[in-house]
């Protein structure tokens, strides 16, 4: 007769072997076709990012920006076949500030694709919440939907281990599509991270979340161009970051007047569409948008800016000229 001690041991034999599986199959996977994208580096496209960067700098008051303060990524989309680029500091580590989140929307939509996920009237509240009006508190809800991590006290080192390898579930997606320089492992906070949130960070900063405009360039070209997910999830994205930039605003930070929307206030551009994730802290100010005009337009344009936070009118100036030098090679 088997004892009970055996009996125990071999229920938690199948205890964790299940859970190891269930774990396995929450892995968030790049669809079953999916291919990475091919881009050509141009040289026109560099002329045109590069005298846009340029101009806006000799023009300002403040003074140059220093080396490592601005990176950005101009991403043309009108030939699908041929994926043209161009990059200043592209490859450049940076703390993104919200536009993580972008990240986070990605790949929970890859989770509802494949099932693994279930949309509930909560999980889509913090969605919206997360990109729309780019909720922090909702973005803590979606990273713990995401790897199956919750915030609290400390862990041991052996605990720990196991709820990094966890929370570190997003990195791994994105590896695995081949993105590159990059950490998607952390919450997004209105003060500061404490408890087990600050010891993933690495109490220091350590293991913060970063970009490179490369890699969000790429990310925000891939949902709009349909290969991150089904039509039915690429529109649930799309609508969540469409942005109504000709609607009068007095908010400054808005997504969609603020940033690269009010270019496209200030040249008058009727009929044009804006989709796009920003964000901001205290040092930081950046964005990712992909822009169609009527006379054929389309292209992404990430840009990023440290220790210029308050400089409102450079992401725009920079995206205005862009839009210019774009419409006359265009004419």
């Amino acid at each position: 007769m088997r004892t009970v001690a055996a009996i125990m041991s071999a229920s938690l034999i199948i205890f964790i072997s299940t859970a190891n599986i269930l774990a396995n199959d929450r892995e968030i996977k790049p669809p079953r076709d999916y291919a990475p994208p091919i881009f050509q580096s141009s040289r026109e496209l560099d002329e045109v990012l590069r005298s846009s960067i340029n101009d806006v700098i000799a023009g300002r008051k403040n003074g140059p920006f220093n080396p490592g303060e601005i990176a950005a990524t101009l991403i043309d989309l009108r030939h699908p076949s041929v994926i043209r680029t161009a990059a200043v500091d592209g490859e450049r580590q940076l703390y993104p500030a919200s536009v993580v989140k972008m990240f986070y929307l990605a790949a929970l939509e890859r989770q509802l694709a494949d099932g693994k996920v279930t949309m509930t009237p909560e999980l889509q509240r913090g969605l919206r919440d997360m990109i729309v009006d780019s909720s922090n508190e909702a973005t803590q809800y979606i990273l713990d939907v995401l790897t199956d991590t919750s915030s609290g006290a400390e862990l041991p080192s052996a605990s720990f281990v196991k709820w990094q390898y966890k929370r570190n579930r997003v990195n791994r997606f994105y590896s695995a599509m081949g993105f590159t320089n990059i950490n998607v492992n952390q919450k997004t906070f209105c003060e500061d991270a404490y408890g087990i949130e600050q010891q993933s960070r690495g109490y220091k900063g350590q293991n913060r979340n970063m970009l490179t405009t490369d890699a969000t360039a790429r990310l925000l070209a891939e949902i709009v161009s349909g290969r991150m997910n089904t039509p039915e999830r690429t529109k649930a994205m799309m609508d969540l970051m469409d942005r109504n930039w000709s609607k009068p605003s007095e908010d400054a930070d808005s997504q969609a007047a603020g940033f690269t929307g009010k270019a496209l206030k200030d040249l008058k551009i009727d009929g044009a569409k804006l989709w796009s994730k920003a964000g901001w802290t205290s040092r930081s100010r950046h964005d990712a948008a992909y822009v169609e005009t009527p006379d054929g337009l389309r292209f992404v344009l990430v840009i990023f800016t440290e220790n210029h936070a308050n400089e409102r009118d450079f992401i725009p100036d920079v995206a205005g000229r862009v839009i210019q030098r774009l419409r006359r090679a265009n004419s």
